[in-house]
């Protein structure tokens, strides 16, 4: 596997400005990425447990890595839900596959998406972490819209680790998260 672009982006570039901006003492303290989680909630495998394959089969294609399966913690009686029955699935990305996805995600996927103005910048969590969903999964090139058999949305949260939300949206941006236009 080749080197990917965004993490040499991140080693010649962006490591620099964000020490020239924030004044870094050490080279450990620059904001990097940990990890990044997708995870796809499947509420229609309560009832109908082959939906929930299919998710899998969408998560893996589009992650490159194998799912985990979800399971509930909880009963809820008004779901019809018993704890221990398997809701939904979620990818771990870190490494090469880490940069690889977020690069895809930033360049190809995010465009795609119809009457995009950017992602909300108010979707940091205060410990530098973004979280951000996804209405549908056919916007990832990989998925074959004819197999495609219902729209699924996914939650993804980048994992940095950045002190603040500032180091972090700055961090982010400069590895090319599209984010609004501050309004001032």
């Amino acid at each position: 596997m080749a080197f990917p672009r965004l993490r040499e982006k991140y080693q010649t570039d962006v490591r620099k400005k964000l020490i020239d901006k924030f004044g870094y003492s050490n080279v450990h303290q620059v904001p990097k990425l940990s990890k990044v989680v997708i995870n796809m909630s499947v509420g229609e495998a309560i009832q109908n447990s082959k939906v929930l394959d299919t998710a899998v089969k969408e998560l893996e294609t589009i992650s490159g890595q194998k799912a985990v399966i979800t399971k509930a913690k909880k009963s809820i009686a008004a779901f019809k839900l018993r704890e221990g029955m398997s809701i939904g699935a979620k990818v771990t990305l870190r490494g090469e596959r880490m940069y690889v996805f977020l690069d895809k995600l930033f360049n190809i996927v995010l465009p795609r998406i119809r009457d995009f103005r950017g992602l909300n910048r108010k979707s940091f969590d205060g410990r530098g972490n973004y979280n951000l969903g996804l209405r549908e999964q056919i916007v990832f090139p990989e998925i074959n819209y004819d197999r495609v058999d219902k729209m699924r949305g996914m939650d993804i949260v980048i994992v940095t680790t950045a002190k603040t939300d500032e180091e972090a949206t700055e961090f982010l941006t400069q590895m090319g998260l599209p984010l609004q236009k501050e309004r001032t």
